[in-house]
């Protein structure tokens, strides 16, 4: 499981993400340079112990209204080949050194523990402690839109949300299924009622408390 270190990072991840959200095509700013903090997530575990995996909340009050906007980051030791498009920045760890931070919808080891996880297969665990799983992140996954790995992903983000066409291995035969990564957050609601799965998690709100809504949605293109 990761492990969680309680130390520096300079830049930090809101300092880097106050420079990099604005140009994304989901960011609700007015122009004004986001005032962000972090108000939830969670985090996954990479398999093989080499890639950090968190999915960020965080809410931006330089406006009229906050707004939540759900982040997912990968981070790593080393640049990810083809992966600059994606790239958020670099930042020095206190413990690991210098890490490679990306926008995770661009990581091929992200992607593959989300979507083990929209199938039941990955177990969310608590964005700041080790070793402990977070009950709060709830699954929903009806067993149509099975695969066994990630061959390929093509990454196209709107007004809304990012949403990654998967070209899969399975059984009994490969399948094209499609994520919708929900980028800007919104209390409550079912969340797409033709999807194959789901993933639920909160946050933390001023005004709404402790909402909670759909992060990630999985969808079955066919065969």
């Amino acid at each position: 499981m990761a492990i969680i270190h309680h130390t520096t990072m300079v830049p930090t991840k809101l300092e880097l993400l106050t420079s990099w959200l604005p140009s994304q095509p989901w960011y609700r700013g007015s122009g004004d340079e986001p005032v962000l903090s972090r108000t939830g997530g969670f985090r996954l575990d990479d398999p093989e112990g080499e890639v950090g995996i968190e999915f960020m909340v965080t809410t931006d009050e330089s406006g009229d209204r906050p707004v939540s906007y759900h982040v997912p980051l990968s981070y790593r030791a080393a640049p990810l080949h083809g992966a600059d498009q994606g790239l958020i920045g670099t930042s020095e760890h206190g413990v690991l050194g210098r890490r490679w931070i990306y926008d995770g919808t661009h990581d091929p080891v992200l992607v593959g523990q989300l979507l083990a996880l929209l199938q039941g297969h990955a177990e969310p665990q608590s964005q700041s402690a080790s070793h402990t799983p977070d009950p709060s992140v709830t699954v929903r996954f009806d067993g149509s839109a099975l695969a066994t790995g990630v061959v390929s992903t093509t990454v196209t983000s709107g007004p809304h949300d990012t949403r990654l066409t998967l070209d899969t291995t399975g059984s009994p035969s490969a399948r094209r299924l499609a994520i919708r990564v929900i980028r800007v957050l919104e209390p409550g609601g079912a969340g797409p009622a033709d999807a194959a799965g789901q993933v639920t998690a909160g946050w933390r709100s001023s005004a709404h408390g402790e909402p909670r809504a759909v992060f990630a949605a999985l969808f079955d293109s066919g065969s």
